[in-house]
């Protein structure tokens, strides 16, 4: 058995109130257009996640609610809102479910947690520096999410909304 992962980033937010702390930032237009845009594409390609750990910020959150993958179980967490490679790993070692997972969270752990994970990097001109809404779909060789490991995974498939939207 093989698993799954879809790392994304949440996409592009808005710093049109300066009052509002980080956490508390939403999308703005384009990023509202581009999560709708990710969302279809990771159906139209039958990406579709078992499981979701999303970063408890508000851009994450509306990031995966605007994909409109339909009612699935999401736990949204604290721990990943800026959180390095390794408390990503810890994460998806300890609530990943089913045979694959989608986890929405934020740069830069988001962009090195995607390079650490992949055998080999994906050869895509925004690959490393993983812009907003950026989307890896990788599949792992391990039989369970506590077995996952970095430097295992194959890469799948790699968008940028740009592709999607322009």
């Amino acid at each position: 058995m093989s698993l799954r992962l879809i790392l994304m980033r949440h996409a592009k937010s808005s710093w049109d109130d300066a009052s509002l702390d980080d956490h508390d930032r939403p999308l703005n237009g384009r990023g509202r257009r581009s999560a709708v845009a990710l969302g279809k594409w990771l159906q139209d390609k039958g990406y579709l996640p078992d499981t979701v750990l999303c970063s408890d910020a508000v851009r994450t959150r509306e990031t995966f609610e605007r994909l409109g993958l339909g009612v699935l179980p999401v736990k949204y967490l604290k721990e990943i809102y800026h959180a390095s490679t390794g408390v990503i790993l810890d994460t998806l070692r300890d609530k990943g479910a089913g045979k694959c997972v989608l986890i929405v969270t934020h740069n830069p752990g988001c962009a090195d947690f995607a390079d650490r994970i992949v055998t080999e990097p994906v050869k895509h001109d925004r690959f490393f520096d993983y812009p907003t809404g950026a989307t890896l779909v990788v599949d792992l060789s391990a039989d369970n999410w506590e077995d996952v490991a970095f430097h295992t995974g194959t890469a799948v498939d790699f968008v940028i909304p740009r592709e999607l939207t322009d």
